[in-house]
């Protein structure tokens, strides 16, 4: 199965200009990589899984709540 994705044509200065005019919605964001036990990473999946929730929300959830702004 192919999926055809089409573009309207405008030039890349309006793109741009479109872009730009655009606020940003969402603050910029840092990537952090920890280590952990496989049983810790097995019991966060599960749990995760089960409230239907992801893995990286719930983990920021809780830094939030540990380190409040």
């Amino acid at each position: 199965m192919t999926k055809k994705i089409s573009f309207a044509p405008r030039s890349h200065d309006a793109f741009v200009k479109a872009q730009a005019d655009t606020p940003p919605t969402v603050e910029p964001t840092k990537r952090l990589t920890i280590e952990m036990s496989e049983d810790l990473h097995r019991r966060i999946k599960i749990t995760c899984a089960a409230r239907g929730t992801a893995m990286a929300d719930a983990i920021r959830d809780l830094l939030e709540k540990e380190f409040p702004g």
